[in-house]
């Protein structure tokens, strides 16, 4: 789908699914019954239980869950790992912790566990709407966090998708071997979505709602401010 097609898909199209910051614990188990599916299933990742797959970070984590508007399934999911005193992020145990020396870890989020139903990703919805519908979960998650900087450990594939769409981070060390072949990379929000904006004002309007997470462009973002 070219970027065009895509902007197009997202703002002019009635879409069978919404966005859903996770504020129950019924839409937790949800979202852990997702990855079950989808990590310990489908991919082997995880072992998971009774059903569920959850790990240490959830406690300190925001969640988001994508659902069907016709029939309330749940089809997507993402989390925002906060920072916690004592507790290290899902990245810091794979790199160098040179890497990371200059990042201001106090006010980070590491994002993972992305997951997209299969059955879904078998549908007419493109995919990559489906990502841009959980980064703009991301986007309103890391503003009530009040977070400066992402961190992630991202597949190949998954980094030109995100370049594609205007979304660019910063590559830190080598690749590791972390449920495959991946990536470590950290992003500085501010600068994130400022080049979002600047390539893809579209996509950058539907991501920020519309700025409501994260200020005018040309402004210091208040919601995301060091």
């Amino acid at each position: 789908m070219s970027t065009r097609l895509l902007t197009d898909t997202i703002f002019n199209a009635q879409h069978p699914f919404r966005v859903e910051i996770v504020r129950t614990n019924s839409q937790l188990h949800e979202v852990f019954q997702l990855r079950y599916q989808v990590y310990c299933l489908e991919r082997g990742f995880e072992r998971g239980m009774n059903g569920e797959e959850f790990d240490i970070h959830d406690d300190h984590a925001m969640h988001a869950l994508l659902r069907t508007t016709d029939d309330g399934e749940v089809i997507g999911t993402i989390r925002v790992i906060g920072p916690k005193p004592g507790s290290a992020f899902p990245m810091q145990e794979l790199v160098d912790p040179a890497l990371l020396a200059g990042v201001p870890l106090h006010k980070s989020g590491e994002m993972s566990r992305m997951a997209v139903s299969k059955k879904r990703r078998r549908s007419d919805i493109d995919p990559v709407v489906l990502r841009m519908a959980l980064w703009r979960a991301v986007v309103e998650m890391s503003a009530e966090m009040g977070l400066t900087h992402w961190l992630a450990v991202i597949e190949r594939t998954s980094i030109r998708l995100h370049a594609r769409t205007g979304l660019y981070f910063d590559a830190i060390g080598p690749l590791v071997s972390h449920h495959g072949i991946r990536q470590p990379m950290v992003g500085e929000i501010d600068k994130v979505l400022r080049q979002l904006h600047a390539e893809r004002p579209l996509i950058w309007k539907y991501v920020t709602g519309d700025g409501q997470w994260c200020g005018e462009p040309q402004q210091a973002l208040p919601l995301l401010a060091a």
